[in-house]
Order: structure tokens, then C-alpha cells, then sequence
């Protein structure tokens, strides 16, 4: 499948309706997962707040996590050896345990698993491991779910306004600063990873307001400020934090590109930036004549790692 086709099928994913069942002792939960899949936990400790929520990306989980947590694993492969170590760990705690993936080896150490399509990059498969968290919570109702649908189609048929800021960011190979706001600060790491993986360019990532507190002072006096590109999401919702915006804009003399955030509700919100910055990074990989697909260094490095070498 080409690229432009994995991007065109997330709406489609939207329409993945398998679940798990979640333990009545389930107190907090802990989701485990690294790179494209573990952004997924990222987005929806923000989507959900009813449970305490922690995201693990690494080799174990939290010394709190105990009999009343519930542990999900998501791991798009299903190989992903911190991801396998996480719920491992997280069993020999006495936690429930669920596995996210396209493979088995992960599944054969959790208590229940969703089995997702394969075939797909992991970044291109967001919806599929998104959709049975979503679900299972009641994170969103169809109708949030049908509006999203419909945002990610239009973006498929209409993407120039993406294709046009991807050209300004390659005609003054210039590095991507994505500012994001609450809901939506994951959404902003998955537009600064998926720069990284599918245009092959360095970028940062950060949120209001906290950036008030330290990352102000560098915007008002760094640098070779001219080599960045700064990308700030709004939704025109969040006053307080739009006019903090605005502010920072006119005390340190920082152009931003305005992204907002369409849609009704929260999930349909955060699904449409999450579609705008994939295209955004499409079109700086073709601008930049780099296949996207290519993830060539990342597989060298485990395959240096399985063999010890």
C-alpha cells in the first residue's frame, strides 16, 4: 500500500468497534507503548479523564500499579521489547492486563487482546489502536465518531492548505516548533514525531501554557531564530490560553502558523489535527523527495540491539 493510502485509511479505522472488558476493580489504568503506537495512550489520556491515566514508555511500570490497575499494552508489531517488558511487569504486580497489536507475541502475555489489521506502517495505524480504547471507555458516542469521519474525508479531498506550510517549511529547510494547548499537547507530539519519521527533519514540541514558563524567554532572544517554524493549534475554545497565545506573539516578535482544531466535540477536534499534521509532514517528505516510508535507521538500531553487536 502506498503511503498516501495509509493516510487516506485512518477514517476508515474509525469504523474498528472491537473492545475489551475493563475489571470493576480497575482504579487507575497504565498504557504502555512506544513510538507510533505509544502515542495512542498519550491521546487518549487526554480524550478520557475519569480514571487516573499514566503512559509508560519504557521497560517497566509505575511501583503504584497493583491489583486495581489495569495495564494496556499497545504494540502495533507486536515485538516491541519495552512494550512486552511493561506488561510483563505489570502482571507480576497482579494487574489486569490487555495487549494491542497486530501480532501475537505481545497477546501471549496479556489477559485479553484486540488484534488489529496489519500491514500498515505503526504511525499509520492510530485509528486501529485507538478506536478499542475509545470504545471501551465510551471515550466518544457514534455521532462524535461519524463527525470525525467526515472532517478526515474532507482533509483526504482538501489538503492544500497542509501542502502549502509543508513548502514553507522546506523552501527555508526550516525546523518545525509545534505548539500545542489542552487537549490536544499529544496531538502535538504526533505532529513533531511524524516530522521526524516521515520527512526525515528534526522538530520540538511543547504546550501553553507551560511554555510561558521557560521556552518564552528563549522565543524572545534566541538565535537564528529565522531557521524555525512556529505552528500553534487553536480550537476557540480555550480564551485564557488563546490570549496567552496572542500575547506571546506580540512581546517576543514570533510569527506563528495558526492551526485550529474543527469539529463539534473533542474527539472529532483532536482527530482532525491529528490528519492535518500527517499530511502537513506528507507533503514535506515529498517536497524534500524523502520517502516517507522509510524507517530504514530505526530498524538498524534493533536489529544492533537484538544482536548485542
Amino acid at each position: 500500500m502506498e503511503f498516501a493510502e495509509e493516510l487516506r485509511s485512518l477514517k476508515e479505522q474509525l469504523g474498528f468497534d472491537k473492545g475489551f472488558e475493563i475489571p470493576r476493580s480497575t482504579r487507575n489504568v497504565v498504557i504502555a507503548g512506544m513510538g507510533g503506537s505509544g502515542v495512542v495512550g498519550r491521546i487518549f489520556s487526554e480524550l478520557y479523564s475519569e480514571l487516573q491515566i499514566t503512559v509508560v514508555d519504557d521497560y517497566t511500570v509505575p511501583e503504584f500499579a497493583s491489583k486495581e490497575t489495569l495495564c494496556i499494552a499497545i504494540s502495533y508489531s507486536g515485538k516491541t521489547e519495552e512494550t512486552i517488558s511493561s506488561l510483563i511487569s505489570a502482571k507480576s504486580k497482579g494487574a489486569s492486563t490487555v495487549a494491542i497489536s497486530s501480532g501475537r507475541k505481545l497477546q501471549e502475555f496479556a489477559d485479553q487482546s484486540i488484534t488489529v489489521p496489519g500491514g500498515l506502517q505503526p504511525r499509520s495505524a492510530l485509528g486501529y489502536m485507538l478506536m478499542p480504547l475509545v470504545r471501551s471507555f465510551g471515550a466518544a458516542g457514534e455521532k462524535e465518531i461519524g463527525e470525525a469521519y467526515a472532517l478526515l474525508d474532507r482533509k483526504d479531498r482538501e489538503n492544500g492548505d497542509e501542502e502549502r506550510m509543508a513548502r514553507e517549511i522546506c523552501s527555508g529547510e526550516r525546523i518545525p516548533i509545534v505548539y500545542g494547548i489542552h487537549p490536544y499537547k499529544a496531538v502535538a507530539y504526533r505532529w513533531k514525531s511524524q516530522f521526524n519519521e516521515n520527512a526525515k527533519v528534526l522538530a520540538c514540541a511543547n504546550s501553553f501554557p507551560e511554555l510561558n514558563h521557560n521556552e518564552t524567554m528563549a522565543l524572545g532572544g534566541t538565535y537564528r531564530k529565522g531557521e524555525f517554524y512556529f505552528i500553534s493549534f487553536t480550537d476557540g475554545h480555550n480564551r485564557s490560553v488563546e490570549r496567552r497565545i496572542g500575547i506571546t506573539r506580540e512581546i517576543t516578535g514570533t510569527e506563528f502558523r495558526m492551526v485550529k482544531a474543527e469539529g463539534s466535540s473533542r474527539f472529532s477536534r483532536v482527530m482532525d489535527l491529528v490528519h492535518k499534521g500527517d499530511y502537513v509532514s506528507y507533503h514535506l517528505a515529498l517536497c524534500r523527495k524523502a520517502d516517507p516510508t522509510d524507517v530504514s535507521v530505526i530498524e538498524r538500531l534493533k536489529e544492533r540491539l537484538a544482536t548485542n553487536v
